[in-house]
């Protein structure tokens, strides 16, 4: 079938029954899926970091790297105990199996049969690096307002819940996987899951103090723009990376994902030139994750100039999720995980059965004929956003019971950074 995100093989689920022995590891994919891992990393800490405390108020700086950091440390550790087991070995419909739990099994020339060319630890790695921020995206809607301790319960529940099974659904020769659903580096996995989990906490914890009367603008948009860098750059391994492999697809993958983010920034700044006159910084840098965002599902099945396209969409639509459909429906996604992330995901999923090209992911979209491709699409999407939000907001809830999801009044007003954390910035 196809490669998915992450670069997981659609292969029908007798294959992923067992891990396979060594056939031919090679040391250029090793190489280049090392660096891919470590960018993907990159994204992360520091990049998402520094993005979204960029955005958030001075007084909630460090709480909201802190945020970043605790999903690098915990789901890396989750990852490796279950996590990677659950996901890519075991070939069921819903979920893996537990024959890889702690790793236990896996050796030196052991591989993954989605990834036959390099080590199976570092498929380990790299697929864990996808995890990791999937989670820490989400944090940037209740920014300013959750709890930590509740941040923490939340986001390891969110991952055993909703990301190992999307994961293994899409990439692991799940169900969704056998229905054909295209999804080359996380649209569904990462990002409209993620976009959606953000969405549905943001709705249940409730808006912040002051949200529409207040000025919450952000703290320094130079750590922002260093930030948008990082996940520029960390981009070319999570998108061409997912080819598995240092082959042209990669590099077909990486131009489609430079070009898409050139094409998004480009059209959110002028669209806010012709409406407010000016074009802001934090406007660039937004169609720019934007972008990338949104040929994420669709860049190793297009060719580079079809970026180009998907960045001038994903522009477009992400900016007026953000400005109308946000304020129109009042909620406070603080970070526009939902607005960029969720509407960049679906709509980078749906566009990608329309321009899916057999020559380059051995899949025709809607253009070469295939009009069913769209519909299979969708369907992935429906099920994504679904499964993502109802299981939200039973988590939220769950959690709630134990410990509240938000800070008290005087705290938020005083900040995270010395409420949850006892430090803040000079």
């Amino acid at each position: 079938m196809t490669l998915g995100a992450g670069g997981a093989a659609c292969l029908a689920a007798p294959a992923l029954a067992q891990t396979a022995p060594a056939s031919g590891i090679n040391a250029a994919d090793t190489a280049w899926m090392t660096v891919a891992t470590a960018f993907v990393l990159m994204m992360t800490i520091p990049g998402l970091a520094l993005f979204y405390s960029g955005m958030v108020r001075k007084k909630n700086v460090l709480a909201t790297m802190a945020q970043s950091l605790a999903a690098v440390a915990m789901i890396s550790l989750l990852w490796v105990a279950f996590g990677y087991s659950l996901t890519f070995v075991g070939g069921g419909a819903f979920i893996g199996s537990f024959d890889r739990v702690f790793l236990v099994g896996m050796t030196m020339d052991s591989v993954n049969p989605a990834a036959k060319t390099i080590p199976e630890a570092l498929f380990m790695l790299y697929q864990m690096t996808f995890a990791v921020i999937t989670v820490a995206l989400v944090a940037g809607s209740v920014a300013d307002r959750m709890r930590f301790s509740a941040y923490l319960l939340f986001s390891v529940a969110w991952f055993v819940v909703v990301y190992v099974p999307l994961a293994h659904w899409i990439w692991g020769g799940g169900f969704l996987a056998g229905w054909g659903v295209l999804d080359f580096a996380g649209g569904l996995v990462v990002h409209l899951s993620a976009g959606t989990g953000g969405l549905i906490a943001a709705l249940v914890i409730g808006r912040r103090h002051g949200y529409g009367m207040e000025n919450l603008s952000p703290f320094d948009l130079s750590l922002a723009v260093i930030g948008t860098g990082l996940l520029w750059v960390g981009w070319f391994g999570f998108n061409g990376g997912s080819a598995l492999a240092a082959d042209s697809r990669a590099v077909f993958a990486i131009t489609a994902t430079h070009l898409a983010a050139c094409a998004g920034a480009l059209t959110w700044g002028a669209v806010e030139w012709a409406g407010r006159r000016k074009p802001s910084v934090l406007g660039m840098i937004s169609g720019a994750v934007a972008g990338l965002g949104t040929i994420t599902p669709a860049s190793g099945y297009v060719q580079p100039w079809h970026g180009v396209v998907i960045g001038v969409i994903a522009g477009g639509v992400c900016y007026w999720a953000c400005i109308w459909l946000k304020h129109r429906l009042r909620y406070d996604d603080s970070l526009d995980v939902f607005g960029v992330h969720g509407i960049g995901g679906l709509t980078g999923t749906l566009l990608g059965g329309f321009f899916a090209t057999a020559a380059i992911g051995g899949v025709a979209g809607a253009f070469e004929g295939n009009w069913m491709q769209p519909l299979v699409q969708l369907a992935g999407i429906a099920v994504t956003f679904v499964w993502t939000a109802v299981a939200t907001f039973v988590l939220l809830k769950l959690v709630g019971l134990f410990v509240a999801l938000r800070v008290s009044r005087e705290h938020e007003i005083e900040g995270l950074d010395i409420s949850q954390h006892g430090e803040a910035l000079q």
